[in-house]
């Protein structure tokens, strides 16, 4: 397998500030890796909230996870603050590849790499449902 290359700044809009906490730290003195997948939620649903696109308790529409994936580059700790920076790489009928790149304090280079996919269902009846054009309109600036 070949290793990949920590991502740029650059290569990411919206970012999100995130503080690490002292429980986020393990046994060997970084955040667990557990704790990046939060940051990934974290971005992404920040988004889809502040844009008036996701309603988490009674909106029709969920998005639930279904492939996940993180790269580290280089240990992240408490007190460290993480800056977690959002793009979309597929926007496609019902699903959503976001990727997430995560930055520690002022480094320019990522500390991690993850993605993961969104499809979107119906709240009800759990069957994937098309993006709605709002929903599209929201996403379209951080594709590509």
């Amino acid at each position: 397998m070949t290793r990949l290359a920590p991502d740029r700044r650059a290569d990411y809009r919206p970012f999100l500030v995130i503080s690490t906490r002292w429980m986020d730290n393990d046994v060997y003195g970084h955040v667990n890796n557990v704790v990046y997948y939060s940051y990934f939620d974290t971005v992404v649903n920040q988004y889809l909230v502040e844009r008036g696109v996701l309603d988490i308790d009674h909106g029709a529409v969920i998005g639930l996870v279904v492939e996940t994936r993180c790269h580290y580059f280089r240990p992240i700790a408490f007190p460290d603050v993480v800056h977690a920076g959002l793009r979309v790489a597929r926007l496609g009928n019902s699903s959503v590849r976001y990727e997430i790149g995560i930055f520690r304090n002022d480094e320019m280079r990522a500390a991690a790499r993850g993605h993961f996919v969104h499809v979107y269902v119906d709240r009800a009846s759990n069957r994937p449902t098309p993006l709605s054009a709002q929903f599209r309109a929201a996403l379209e600036p951080l594709a590509g």
